[in-house]
């Protein structure tokens, strides 16, 4: 096996019972062979950006990987599948939403795969759990720009 690495990964819903499906799909990742559960944020709720439909729960996990991203996020993309998740249109309300934030220092830009997450830095509802529990990745600046998008944290 390969030497763990830390990545952090978005996730995200607005469809059923949202804080629950992110609850269940935390509890997945940890099951994944190769990746360990390090930390993870509290729930916040946000309006939806680019999108419709009803409010929706973030959070942001810390996991310990020993997978490739590629790899990280085809585990990621099954997780999804099972919540029921389904790609009718960009940014289309949805029951699941797995997103790799940041994998090590990595830089990917692919087809499929951009690390670091390309929107990441102009998204309160990323930012905000992200500095809850890796505020290295955050400054006073960045969150200042994002504030006003109105995420709420949850108990």
């Amino acid at each position: 096996m390969r030497e763990p690495v830390t990545a952090y990964v978005g996730l995200g819903a607005n469809l059923g019972d949202a804080a629950g499906t992110l609850k269940e799909a935390i509890r997945q990742l940890g099951l994944v062979e190769g990746v360990s559960l390090a930390s993870q944020s509290s729930l916040y709720r946000s309006a939806p950006v680019d999108s419709s439909g009803p409010d929706y729960i973030n959070a942001v996990v810390q996991l310990q990987s020993q997978l490739t991203a590629p790899e990280l996020l085809v585990c990621l993309h099954r997780i999804e599948q099972a919540a029921g998740r389904e790609r009718p249109y960009r940014n289309a309300p949805r029951t699941l939403d797995l997103d790799i934030l940041l994998y090590g220092d990595g830089h990917i830009s692919s087809a499929v795969l951009t690390i670091p997450h390309p929107r990441m830095w102009q998204r309160a509802f990323v930012l905000l759990p992200l500095a809850e529990i890796a505020p290295q990745y955050t400054t006073q600046a960045r969150l200042s720009h994002v504030l006003a998008q109105g995420v709420v944290k949850l108990r």
